[in-house]
């Protein structure tokens, strides 16, 4: 595990999103403030995490809502000069994630330059979207391809708002996806954004595949992060961040600062 140090400068680091308001073609895009306005929320948010001393970043289509597992190209060609016109002042690693399609996501990180993606690489599942389906060797040849190989690939193996089609434990699914993948690191979210991460759920991935990175990827906050930490290897984190811990809401700069100190405290014991 050491590139985690090596990429992150940190060992159990805090990656925080950086949400991009919703974009052209989303339903609830702002049409009279544009995408100028959307890249001045992110920039406003970017040097707030910044400031607050979180790890890393990671980039995402967050209020696309409802998301498209087959993302039109608008979405990510509006994200990628979103990041090109931020891409001065990002001064920490950052990462991307395009909701919810792995391809879309990678083609996103060899454009801007990304350390990581995020994604639901493999699995089938029933969703809020819909039946879910994945690809998981066409989008490792796509990456392949594209000269992409450095790109470290977080599987999100829990993902938010669907379940697995047809049961399967955990534990099965964590010892599968390694052997079949080699995923850089897995991602273990609760129900939704900003929804905990079932403690006892990550120490079960954790022990079952000792040698792979596993992070919290939801609903990490101060009153649970040295918890988490204490099993986890990282944590992807949002909420928590944001002006009385609302979704909705922009990054609280003060919220960020208390998080990463109680995050040191944790490394430190």
């Amino acid at each position: 595990m050491d590139w985690i140090v090596d990429l992150f400068h940190t060992r159990k680091p805090i990656i925080a999103m950086c949400h991009l308001q919703a974009l052209p073609g989303d339903p609830a895009y702002d049409f009279e403030g544009g995408i100028g306005k959307v890249i001045e929320m992110a920039r406003r948010d970017l040097r707030a995490l910044t400031e607050g001393g979180v790890d890393a970043v990671m980039f995402s289509n967050e209020f696309s809502l409802p998301y498209l597992t087959d993302v039109e190209p608008i979405t990510y060609v509006t994200m990628a000069r979103i990041i090109g016109e931020l891409r001065r002042e990002i001064d920490l690693p950052y990462g991307v994630n395009v909701l919810w399609d792995p391809t879309a996501s990678i083609d996103l990180a060899v454009a801007t330059d990304a350390l990581f993606v995020r994604e639901i690489f493999t699995g089938v599942y029933a969703s809020d979207f819909g039946l879910w389906n994945t690809n998981v060797g066409k989008v490792a040849r796509h990456r392949s391809r594209l000269g992409g190989q450095n790109i470290r690939l977080l599987f999100n193996i829990v993902p938010e708002a669907a379940s697995y089609l047809g049961y399967r434990e955990i534990a099965d699914i964590a010892k599968s996806t390694v052997f079949n993948n080699r995923p850089d690191v897995l991602c273990v979210s609760g129900l939704t954004a900003g929804a905990e991460t079932d403690s006892s759920t990550l120490k079960t991935v954790k022990e079952v595949v000792p040698d792979t990175p596993v992070f919290a990827n939801t609903g990490v906050r101060v009153s649970n992060v040295a918890e988490q930490l204490s099993v986890a290897d990282g944590a992807v984190t949002a909420t928590t961040f944001k002006r009385d811990g609302n979704f909705y809401n922009e990054v609280d700069v003060a919220r960020v600062k208390e998080f990463m100190e109680t995050v040191r405290e944790a490394r430190g014991s």
